[in-house]
């Protein structure tokens, strides 16, 4: 299908206290589960968190992870090079080629499925070094006629250090690179790589479409900041905030972790604390009974509101320009309590120490995905990423290039990326693969099958953690 061979991508690594007056106005209380005690040398984000909480009390887990994923101060994905061996965490595009060819495989057999539309743009969101997207049209150009039809490559990336890297994986020419204003230099805004036109946008709502959009979502989701509670006595909800570590305080472990990896050894300066009664937050997301009625005191829920948002967008583009869309990332299709953690050198790290340091991450959530566009397109999944890649012909495509070449380190190495992708004790089952069509849309996608009327309309539950 694509006979030139690209080197397997490496598979061996894996991704003062508070015055009393701010106390009383957020009337929190200390979480004595999860407190940890503090390090004396903070980063420069660290302490600007830290005086925000002096100065106004305790924050949500939410406003935490915006600060420490995405400040200006130092947040963790304006560093540039957090993905691969020699970042923090690897990605499924990064282990293999194979893994972007079949997703643009997808992408041209529902093309022809809904009618070959004439003019289509590709979109990603969160699109880390550009090497997905650089495979998946690598692969579309395969198919001159689909290939014909793309307009525009939009990718949705705050980072300017990680646009600069797209910039050159994509092959976009600086000579034709139009740059921002009022940003660091070189931070490309719009540029034409390969003869393709490609932009760049700040958030999902900069994207303006002219054409049916073919959009992909790969560990996105996942990185958006969400909301924790619990619930407590008489069907209130406490939300779980953030606050500055007490000194001397004990070390204790953070919340359960999920997965095989085990949390490193560390100490944080932060710590978890409870609201006395509803907070505001509370009050707005954990309103909807449907929901509330599936929880018992005591039981924890993370909620993205974030990432509802945008999956209504991308159901409501989708629907309205007669595109689709794969969401994909790990997570489970039912609400979880305790999953926030932090990635730091392939390791589960506390999220509380050195914020900026680390990836923050919270499982996806895909019944509440699904539930929130339920009226605005048709969600088709999750089903296991093994499955998906298997059903797509990730074997085929394997065999194809084992026999291209006579080097057995580069055939073993394509061998340990299949199995790292598709085994269900490594990314095969964790991760989860979700199709979303038009409301109006009478094409089954591959190789889903039809969701059931309480898949539709259930937010499923399983409590991990009391």
């Amino acid at each position: 299908m694509i006979p030139r061979v690209l080197a397997a991508r490496s598979s061996r690594c894996f991704r003062e206290p508070v015055g009393r007056m701010a106390r009383r106005l957020h009337g929190t209380k200390p979480d004595l589960s999860v407190g940890s005690s503090p390090d004396t040398d903070l980063t420069r984000l660290g302490q600007h968190i830290r005086d925000i909480i002096v100065a106004t009390g305790p924050i949500s887990v939410s406003k935490y992870m915006q600060l420490a994923l995405t400040s200006p101060i130092g947040g963790y994905y304006t560093r540039g090079q957090v993905f691969g061996s020699s970042g923090d965490f690897i990605t499924s595009p990064e282990i293999s080629q194979m893994y972007g060819e079949l997703l643009a495989i997808w992408f041209v057999l529902h093309w022809e499925q809904t009618g070959r539309p004439s003019r289509t743009s590709f979109v990603e969101l969160g699109p880390g070094r550009g090497t997905l997207m650089s495979d998946m049209l690598r692969a579309s150009r395969k198919f001159p006629e689909f290939f014909a039809t793309i307009q525009t490559v939009h990718m949705v990336e705050r980072s300017p250090e990680l646009r600069k890297v797209q910039h050159d994986v994509l092959g976009c020419e600086w000579e034709k690179t139009e740059r921002m204003e009022d940003a660091p230099v070189d931070t490309p805004k719009r540029s034409v790589g390969r003869g393709l036109r490609v932009e760049w946008h700040d958030s999902v709502e900069q994207v303006q479409m002219d054409s049916a959009p073919f959009v992909v979502a790969h560990e996105f989701f996942d990185a958006l900041p969400v909301h924790k509670f619990e619930r407590g006595a008489k069907d209130a909800w406490h939300e779980i905030l953030i606050d500055v570590a007490e000194p001397k305080a004990p070390t204790v472990l953070t919340p359960k972790y999920m997965g095989s990896l085990q949390p490193a050894p560390t100490t944080a300066q932060f710590k978890y604390v409870r609201t006395r009664s509803n907070s505001a937050s509370a009050a707005m997301l954990m309103r909807d009974p449907r929901v509330v009625a599936q929880f018992e005191q005591g039981d924890k829920v993370e909620v993205a509101p974030e990432g509802a948002r945008i999956m209504a967008w991308l159901a409501e583009l989708i629907s309205e320009h007669g595109g689709l869309g794969l969401v994909i990332d790990y997570g489970q299709d039912w609400t979880q309590g305790d999953t926030f953690r932090g990635i730091r050198k392939h390791k589960f790290a506390d999220p509380l120490s050195c914020p900026g340091s680390m990836d923050l991450t919270a499982d996806v959530d895909f019944s509440y995905l699904r539930f929130v566009a339920r009226d605005l397109a048709q969600c088709h999944g999750p089903i296991e990423q093994g499955t998906f890649l298997h059903a797509l012909g990730i074997q085929a495509r394997l065999q194809q290039l084992l026999n291209s070449t006579k080097d057995r380190k580069v055939q073993q190495d394509l061998v340990d990326c299949y199995k790292r992708l598709t085994d269900p004790q490594s990314m095969g089952r964790v991760y989860k693969v979700m199709a979303v069509l038009p409301k109006s849309s009478t094409c089954m996608p591959v190789p889903f099958a039809p969701p059931t009327k309480d898949e539709l309309n259930k937010i499923k539950v399983e409590k991990i953690v009391k």
